[in-house]
């Protein structure tokens, strides 16, 4: 799923809030440039950071891997307690990331209801389509596997998405597309957000931004770790 960096800044402006990352700050006023420079340093920063990330879980070897998405899958379950009539939204993964799709067969086995997020387009928010493990999936954008367009369009109660990286205020470095934060701004209530990656991922800070939402909990195959106050 995963989901990843937006530049919402609040300030009333035509534009609603989740869509403001797409207007120039230098434009609207938003910002000196100072400020510009330094968010055009960070922006750089985190391209070398994702890559660096990236290349780091492509490389653990296969059963080493296996072995993390258990216990990644067990610490995940013991996080999210009981399940019956919620809906979990979890993510298809790509590039490394851990797989979850045995632990969300147990979860609907439990009462749970399961669902997949949907790239609409680039800078719209994320929807979710219900799907059960099994049920056939047909190619998104980006060539990620979705659940079908008459599937039931959901609102999670609980958010389960991939990290590229997390820092210990269990802020997110995503893919960059912004959809992590832009989606969770435009859902009508906030649901409990649980990022799922490996312990390797973690770094000392995202130099996280105002438009950065820092998750609720982030599982890895060492445990849980709840952000710093």
């Amino acid at each position: 799923m995963t989901t990843q960096a937006d530049d919402d800044v609040a300030a009333a402006f035509a534009s609603p809030p989740c869509l403001l990352h797409e207007v120039d700050p230098a434009y609207s006023g938003l910002a000196p440039t100072a400020s510009l420079q330094a968010w055009a340093n960070i922006q750089r920063w985190r391209e070398s950071e994702r890559a660096r990330l990236l290349a780091a879980r492509l490389a653990i070897p296969p059963p080493v891997r296996r072995a993390k998405d258990v216990a990644i899958a067990a610490n995940l379950e013991a996080i999210l307690g009981d399940v019956g009539g919620r809906i979990v939204s979890a993510y298809q993964a790509i590039d490394g990331e851990p797989e979850l799709d045995q632990l969300l067969g147990r979860l609907v086995a439990s009462g749970a209801r399961t669902a997949l997020p949907v790239v609409v387009a680039p800078g719209r928010p994320l929807l979710f389509r219900a799907w059960t493990p099994g049920e056939p999936l047909e190619r998104g954008i980006r060539g990620i596997a979705v659940p079908r367009p008459d599937a039931e369009t959901v609102v999670p109660d609980i958010l389960i998405v991939p990290v590229v990286g997390f820092d210990s205020a269990c802020h997110r470095l995503g893919h960059g597309g912004g959809f992590f934060d832009r989606t969770l701004a435009a859902m009508p209530h906030r649901p409990r957000v649980i990022g799922v990656g490996y312990a390797q991922a973690a770094i000392a800070t995202i130099h996280p931004q105002p438009h950065d939402i820092p998750m609720d909990v982030v599982v890895t195959e060492q445990g849980a770790l709840i952000p710093r106050a």
